[in-house]
């Protein structure tokens, strides 16, 4: 309870808050992570996860990947948890500066956070390779095979895939963020992807908290440590 009680103490005193999250936030909506026991990546099919969210894979097997995508990737049934709407409060509060997300399924947004840096981009924006027209998430998860748009282009998830880049102006407005931080929450991310996890490198306050079930290397760092779930955490928190 000690540790819960400094936490509480250090959000109550922080006015410039960024939030760092992957996947182990939104598993309590019910999306599988990758990395975990139940996750994606322990999971058996024709090829590994890993290939088929590849741009190689997109361009040359688009009929398989687009059968993965749509089988699990997208759960639109989802609602945002605890720590999603905990988060949507400190903004709305004045004390949350920014979410950072590697997750892609626009949760954060769905429970009222207004400044979110999605690193990996969402499966809710979809655009044609062609035209670069926009489409909906509805317009995928309806389509039958492989999308296509009204031009005859493949329409294209606006997700980042294996080997490709992240988005400049989304990586600038991350460091920029967790550059003027008074206090770090990195959660539910086993800090393994990069770039992703390097961005962390960034902050430059006193005291950085760290919430995930597993260790990772940014523990030793932490002046709060939980191996724990988020939803429990936060829960115990006056937010």
């Amino acid at each position: 309870m000690q540790d819960i009680e400094k936490l509480q103490e250090l959000i109550d005193k922080s006015n410039k808050i960024v939030f760092f999250g992957g996947a182990g936030v939104s598993t309590e909506s019910g999306i599988p992570d990758f990395r975990s026991q139940d996750g994606l990546y322990n999971q058996k099919y024709k090829y590994p996860p890993e290939e088929i969210i590849s741009h190689t894979f997109f361009v040359h097997k688009t009929e398989e990947f687009y059968e993965f995508y749509k089988d699990r990737m997208l759960y639109l049934d989802a609602k945002p948890n605890i720590t999603h709407k905990a988060l949507a409060k400190l903004e709305e509060k004045g004390k949350l500066l920014a979410i950072v997300t590697q997750n892609i399924d626009g949760l954060h947004q769905l429970a009222g956070s207004k400044k979110v840096f999605e690193l990996h981009g969402s499966v809710l924006r979809n655009y044609c390779t062609k035209c670069r027209k926009f489409y909906d998430v509805n317009f995928i998860k309806n389509s039958v095979g492989v999308p296509k748009c009204s031009c005859g282009g493949i329409v294209k998830p606006d997700v980042v895939l294996y080997e490709e880049g992240l988005d400049e102006d989304v990586i600038v407005g991350s460091i920029k963020a967790i550059e003027n931080a008074d206090l770090l929450i990195i959660a539910g991310t086993s800090l393994v992807v990069q770039p992703a996890a390097s961005l962390i490198n960034y902050y430059r306050g006193k005291d950085i908290v760290l919430i995930n079930k597993s260790e990772t290397f940014a523990d030793s760092r932490a002046s709060l440590c939980f191996h724990d779930s988020l939803g429990s955490v936060f829960e115990k928190l006056n937010i």
